[in-house]
């Protein structure tokens, strides 16, 4: 398995009169490492009294012509091997900049720091980084702002990404040293030049790609933790090179391909792996103790389909995926369809996309509408609506309940899909009793996600084409939704003498707050919660902005129009709304489906 295992320093390991160049092969995730990892190698180069040791890279050789190169592919270690080049980078710069101010000597490692990240014969970069993320580019365009002799294309937002902080964390890190060590700025680029160059790494080459993912798998020191899909993707990648039944860059790009359709979303990744698994369980090959896709079973249960065959397994998910990105909202059409998928995710609904990854692979097969799945995905939306404010049926529970449905779909063909969903989420669900117990209670804080879903669903189906609002849109930077739950009668301790005098009292005014503040019937949605806060009820109701236009609740939601009917917002009136709204949300999110369709 191991051709080689040699401990050397990194002078020697990227030395400046050798021929080696290093290449990230391009089914390797992009450079990751952050600021943690960035500050402990440089203390740990700092504060090194000898030779500090750096980790382990795996390598195979890749040469194809030795006197070109001697080209090492880096299967393991590209986070290490960048982070110290990058930080030479930035030794570089300061150096050069200071060239003037160099003795001979020190001219001489500046000269031979420039061959160590770039070949002397032709410029090339020491290490070559892979495409994604532009790792590459963002890597050139850094080594070129180093001042080496590099030539690259123009980069757009270069400063916005992962290779350009790191160099510039490290330009700022050597200035600090130099102040903490009350010395100029050039030595303290060269002793932690000196630092770098004497540390250790132990480089192990290997014959195969095989051998090195075996390797790669448990020699991950120092880096960042190697997840459930990194290690998965390792195996499909180690079979297709053993086996010699797919390439290895092909099986790559279908796997990339795969990792696009689900987005950059890890939990979502890992989420349709287990869905995937849970879903087609019966036609998959059978893996022992895993009824269920758990996240500590995942790994052993991938083993399992991909040792059944590389290329049946990638040509069977990866289409699965492009299903899944559907269902998640990464691949939208446009459709009908599409809008109730959104409404399903912001309902929390994320435990159902198995049962509608099933429905969607198997939709032609079995010739099912797409209206039949529309209802299918009302019904999933009114489930966790219920279940989320209720707790009923618990989330262990989810994943078998919708195994169970899928066999009840398979097993089932003459009894319109949607009824039988419809039936099994009924026997599962809480009653309505049940649900409208909880809708009267304090929702905001049972659950103030579900509270928002809810006040949102009622507020949209009042509007019209022409008064058509976002109500889920959020902020330039994608912190926070601009709409947020509004409190009529304020939830702050500090409530205003106006409000106490409405409410009969300073002892009434509490005990409100304290059994209704949270209630339906005192929430609304608006766009200007900060501006509202703790204001009189009049003021909330007729507040406008500087170019006259309603911010108040006079918004022209219909949602309001029974808040802004009234002169003042008592007690009374908060428990005559919250069961008008509750009795609408019963009737909006119901667990049946009527001859002409749900909600139709």
């Amino acid at each position: 398995m191991i051709k080689s295992a040699t401990q050397y320093p990194v002078h020697s390991l990227i030395s400046h009169d050798a021929n080696t160049l290093y290449h990230v092969p391009p089914y390797q995730r992009e450079y990751s490492w952050q600021k943690q990892q960035w500050e402990e190698l440089f203390d740990d180069l700092a504060e090194s009294e000898g030779p500090h040791f750096l980790g382990t890279i795996i390598c195979l050789n890749a040469t194809h012509d030795a006197v070109e190169a001697n080209i090492l592919e880096l299967v393991d270690g590209q986070q290490r091997m960048t982070t110290i080049t990058l930080l030479l980078a930035a030794i570089h710069s300061i150096l050069s900049q200071n060239k003037v101010v160099l003795d001979d000597e020190a001219q001489a490692d500046l000269i031979n720091l420039r061959r160590q990240l770039v070949r002397k014969q032709d410029n090339k970069l020491r290490l070559r980084p892979q495409l994604q993320g532009s790792n590459r580019a963002d890597y050139a365009a850094v080594m070129k702002e180093a001042g080496l002799p590099v030539e690259h294309d123009h980069v757009n937002y270069l400063h916005l990404r992962r290779i350009w902080r790191c160099y510039n964390h490290f330009l700022g890190e050597i200035e600090e040293y130099a102040a903490d060590q009350q010395i100029a700025r050039v030595g303290a680029a060269q002793q932690i030049l000196d630092a770098v160059n004497r540390a250790i790494i132990v480089k192990i080459e290997v014959d195969t790609h095989a051998d090195a993912f075996v390797l790669f798998e448990s020699l991950n020191n120092r880096g960042m933790p190697l997840t459930p899909v990194d290690l998965i993707k390792n195996r499909v990648l180690a079979d297709a090179e053993r086996l010699q039944v797919m390439d290895v860059e092909k099986t790559f790009e279908k796997w990339n391909e795969m990792l696009s359709n689900l987005g950059d979303d890890y939990a979502n990744q890992e989420r349709f792996l287990r869905h995937y698994y849970n879903a087609f369980k019966s036609s998959l090959p059978s893996v022992p103790n895993a009824t269920v896709a758990t996240r500590s079973k995942l790994i052993r249960i991938y083993e399992t389909l991909v040792s059944s065959g590389v290329s049946a397994f990638i040509d069977a998910i990866v289409p699965a995926s492009e299903i899944y990105g559907r269902i998640t909202g990464q691949i939208p059409r446009g459709e009908s369809l599409d809008v109730k998928l959104t409404a399903l995710g912001r309902a929390q609904g994320a435990p159902s996309y198995m049962l509608l990854l099933y429905l969607l692979r198997e939709a032609a097969s079995k010739k099912t509408p797409t209206s039949e799945i529309e209802s299918i995905v009302e019904l999933l939306t009114a489930f966790f609506v219920r279940r989320n404010l209720t707790g009923f049926p618990q989330t262990y529970a989810l994943p078998r309940i919708f195994m169970d449905v899928i066999d009840l779909l398979a097993d089932h063909q003459s009894e319109g899909a949607a009824q039988i969903v419809a039936k099994a989420l009924r026997e599962q669900s809480a009653s309505d009793d049940t649900f409208r117990e909880r809708l009267l209670g304090p929702v905001y804080e049972d659950n103030a996600d579900v509270t928002r879903f809810l006040l949102t669903s009622l507020a949209e189906r009042g509007m019209t084409k022409e008064t058509k609002q976002d109500l889920w849109a959020r902020d330039k930077k994608n912190s926070y939704y601009i709409w947020t739950i509004e409190h009529i009668l304020p939830q702050g301790k500090n409530l205003p003498d106006s409000w106490k005098t409405m409410l009969g009292g300073d002892a009434a005014a509490t005990e409100a707050q304290d059994s209704h503040v949270h209630q339906l019937g005192n929430l609304t949605i608006t766009g200007y919660n900060t501006s509202l806060g703790n204001k009189s009820f009049s003021e909330k109701k007729d507040r406008k902005d500087a170019n006259g236009n309603y911010i108040g609740y006079r918004n022209g939601i219909r949602l309001n129009e029974d808040v802004v009917s009234e002169d003042e917002w008592t007690v009374a009136f908060i428990e005559k709304r919250t069961l008008s709204l509750a009795e609408q949300v019963l009737k909006a999110f119901p667990l049946a489906i009527s001859d002409q369709g749900l909600n139709r």
